[in-house]
């Protein structure tokens, strides 16, 4: 796992897996608003055959409305990019860690509510990766 993503493998299938993600997303209070289908836009675009990969873009409202209020220009890094791959060990599930994108919040009081709010956002993202672990398991 690298430093700025939050990761888990299952053995689920990969379109199980996604079906799965998105619930357990919504369990957590997020919306999924954009999907990249990443192997059939190399396919379309490339001519390039690929492992399927689909990046969600998770959006949880009051979170999003929280930073922008504090920050306008942190939209950039909005929403919260989950990935979900197929692999030889299993289908991989991948977000990106909130907090690793506080490395641009700077110090003060903009800066805390900032992290506040991504603190908030990494324990949900954190508990929808525990739930599909936790589903795989029963």
């Amino acid at each position: 796992m690298a430093d700025y993503t939050m990761s888990i493998t299952t053995s689920r299938p990969y379109d199980e897996t996604v079906t799965a993600v998105r619930e357990q997303l919504a369990e957590a209070g997020f919306g999924v608003l954009t999907e990249i289908d990443i192997k059939a836009t190399l396919k379309a675009k490339l001519d390039v055959d690929v492992a399927p990969q689909v990046i969600l873009g998770a959006c949880r409202p009051q979170l999003a409305h929280r930073a922008l209020e504090v920050e306008p220009s942190i939209a950039a890094l909005l929403p919260c990019n989950v990935v979900v791959r197929s692999t030889a060990d299993g289908t991989v599930v991948e977000a990106f860690d909130p907090q690793a994108m506080m490395s641009f919040a700077g110090d003060g009081a903009a800066g805390e509510a900032l992290r506040t709010v991504a603190s908030d956002a990494r324990e949900r993202l954190s508990a929808a990766l525990t739930a599909l672990n936790k589903e795989e398991e029963d």
